[in-house]
């Protein structure tokens, strides 16, 4: 199943510009189309107004008893110079008395009205297919108060109607055109725009294994893409030195394992070269499996290790009496101290919850290169203090050589070592350390170094109450 991409950014936002663009043109057409509509019917009413108050003059002003035809010619003169004009008075029954031409008005416009105002104007369609503006208004013929006489003036607006049909599509196809104009004025910018993006991802497709080093100028790039910039190169950093640690790891395992594999392939082909006797053969196979035990053990403490990588070690939630358990230890140990005349002590006493066996393993490996790095009459001592901050301190403190302080921050890394010049056939593998480090972070505790006035200390903070 195949995903679809989504649309570039550039086209995304072009559309938008364009969208944005296109309804501001549209609510702009709408406005200036109403605007001169609004114009042309301000004009038309003006004109109808005008001509209905003059027509109201006349006939209000008409003599009892005046003939028809006298009527007739005052409104006949009084619409020269309009001939578009259309003026009819009609009496209440219904009755035509003035009609200068026969055009039909909508009921709606010769109701009973009074004096006309002017947003009262109708608009309707003839039966010829014209367009009319009308205005209608009640007057009273002379001193004849009984009777009452309704003027309806219009005004035939084809010429307008033509003008705004014309007017609209030219403003449409203008704003069709603007809207186009804009989408690629848009597009152009975005472009423009978005080019820092561009050189980002050039330079960023230029970065290989071989160029972890490299990082993105940030004092080019616009304010906007800065921050992405840096956390680019903060991820870049991380991954060189996650890459860094990773070769060294792989350098380091491929030596520790080469050596045994190295030894017993060595001891196999010499024995093979002629006939052995039976105890000769048993020597070989008895110093194979050592190779075999130490092999054994590097790669089960790689595995611990790398269970620990994935947060796949889950300690027992026990009570833990520190000082019996590095008592025990300390007994263990008491016979090797002896052999190097080196002195042995434990202070202090916690209890903690926690997993026994992977504790007694973390303060196991640091007692082994204590002692390994002791010298002959020194002190080994082991100090436990229960603090008020719900964690508890384990110190093993070892009298000898300073550890220089640039090698303090790696000391807990695999493989590593302070002497990378020692031959790598000692009992130690390089992984003890880190094998103590993951099993504190798994009880959710830390684990420190330090080294100065001829005290090596390593100390474990360990949380009293349970981790999970």
């Amino acid at each position: 199943m195949t995903s679809t991409r989504s649309p570039s950014l550039t086209l995304r936002l072009t559309l938008l510009f364009a969208l944005a663009s296109a309804f501001v043109l549209f609510l702009l057409g709408l406005l200036i189309g109403n605007s001169v509509e609004h114009h042309f019917e301000e004009q038309d009413l003006e004109v109808l107004n005008g001509k209905m108050q003059l027509a109201r003059h006349i006939l209000e002003r008409s003599p009892d008893g005046q003939p028809k035809e006298t009527l007739t010619q005052q409104l006949d003169d009084a619409l020269t110079g309009h001939p578009g004009l259309v003026v009819a008075v009609y009496h209440q029954n219904g009755e035509t008395l003035y009609a200068n031409k026969s055009v039909v008005f909508p009921q709606n416009l010769l109701g009973t009205r009074t004096t006309p105002r002017r947003d009262q104007a109708v608009k309707w369609i003839s039966n010829d297919g014209l367009p009319w503006r009308g205005v209608s208004s009640t007057v009273k013929l002379g001193a004849d108060s009984e009777g009452s006489y309704t003027v309806a003036i219009a005004t035939e607006t084809t010429h307008h109607e033509h003008f705004m049909t014309s007017f609209r599509e030219t403003l449409w196809a203008f704003m069709s055109l603007a809207t186009l104009a804009m989408g690629f004025l848009g597009w152009f910018v975005v472009r423009r725009g978005l080019l820092p993006l561009r050189a980002i991802k050039r330079q960023a497709a230029e970065i290989t294994a071989n160029q972890l080093h490299t990082r993105l100028p940030v004092e080019s790039i616009p304010l906007e893409l800065a921050d992405l910039a840096d956390t680019l190169n903060g991820m870049l950093s991380r991954l060189e030195e996650s890459f860094q640690r990773l070769s060294d790891f792989s350098s380091d395992l491929a030596h520790e394992l080469r050596t045994p594999v190295s030894n017993m392939l060595t001891q196999t082909q010499v024995t093979l070269s002629k006939a052995r006797s039976a105890d000769d053969y048993r020597n070989i196979l008895a110093s194979n499996a050592e190779e075999f035990e130490r092999l054994s053990r590097t790669i089960s403490d790689m595995l611990f290790l790398a269970k620990a990588d994935h947060n796949q070690i889950v300690p027992n939630q026990e009570p833990i009496d520190l000082a019996e358990e590095i008592g025990n230890l300390l007994e263990y140990y008491d016979v090797l101290a002896e052999e190097k005349s080196i002195t042995l002590s434990l202070s202090g006493n916690g209890r903690i919850i926690g997993d026994r066996l992977m504790l007694r393993r973390a303060v196991s490996n640091l007692l082994s290169n204590a002692l390994r790095h002791t010298p002959s009459g020194g002190t080994v001592t082991v100090q436990i203090d229960e603090r008020g901050d719900n964690m508890t301190h384990v110190a093993v403190e070892n009298t000898g050589s300073e550890i220089p302080a640039e090698h303090l921050p790696r000391l807990f890394d695999r493989f590593y070592r302070v002497d990378s010049s020692r031959q790598r056939t000692t009992e130690s593998s390089g992984l003890g350390l880190a094998i103590t480090r993951s099993i504190v972070l798994a009880h959710g505790g830390e684990a420190d170094v330090c080294s100065t006035n001829g005290l090596t200390r390593f100390t474990l903070l360990l949380p009293t109450s349970p981790s999970r």
